[in-house]
């Protein structure tokens, strides 16, 4: 019996670096932003699509989505979000599944699935065994967030108000680690402890 582990958090809540020590322990990690971004990239699944959608100017020359003026179109127009993710939404489910099939042929114990927007998007929890939950303050994050990104405080703070609140990720958790002024070390040992919970 293989666990299916949906893993989220808040933006800079540090889930990336969970997911990754998840691996390190054995886990199957299936991150659904990175095929997203696979699809989207040049000569990626999404291009031809979102070209005939919403016109060349939204590809850069290199043949890749032209993701700032995406953003901005789709930040100011709920209908055009709607149909770029009715492009990209498919063939990430396609991929993501794939590599499901191929994680069970192979005996893995654990999948976890990367799912930024597990709570808001409702389908998640049902094809999850578990949800593990990275939180950490919302000053964390936006310092975390500016500090990478170069983003303003109040530009991470619109990113933020724009998900899931903290309240909420945490009533749909079943386990929580809190990323709050935890060194990398002390980070991987509250993982190692979640992992055990996921049969690694």
């Amino acid at each position: 019996m293989t666990l299916r582990v949906g893993l989220t958090g808040g933006i800079g809540s540090g889930k990336s670096t969970v997911l990754a020590m998840l691996a390190q322990l054995g886990a199957t990690a299936i991150d659904a932003d990175a095929i997203s971004r696979g699809t989207t990239a040049a000569g990626g699944a999404a291009i031809a699509e979102i070209a005939r959608v919403f016109g060349a100017g939204f590809i850069t020359p290199e043949g890749a989505l032209h993701r700032e003026r995406m953003r901005e179109h789709t930040f100011t127009d709920p209908q055009a979000r709607k149909q770029l993710e009715a492009i990209i939404h498919p063939l990430v489910g396609a991929e993501s599944a794939r590599q499901v099939e191929a994680a069970l042929a192979a005996g893995a114990k654990c999948i976890v699935f990367d799912i930024p927007l597990l709570v808001e998007s409702g389908r998640w929890r049902q094809q999850v065994d578990r949800v593990l939950v990275v939180d950490c303050s919302v000053e964390t994050q936006v310092a975390r967030v500016m500090q990478r990104s170069g983003l303003k405080a109040d530009e991470v703070r619109a990113i933020i108000a724009a998900q899931a609140t903290r309240e909420q990720r945490l009533a749909a958790a079943d386990v929580v680690v809190c990323n709050e002024h935890l060194s990398l070390e002390e980070l991987a040992n509250e993982v190692k402890q979640a992992a055990l919970g996921f049969g690694l």
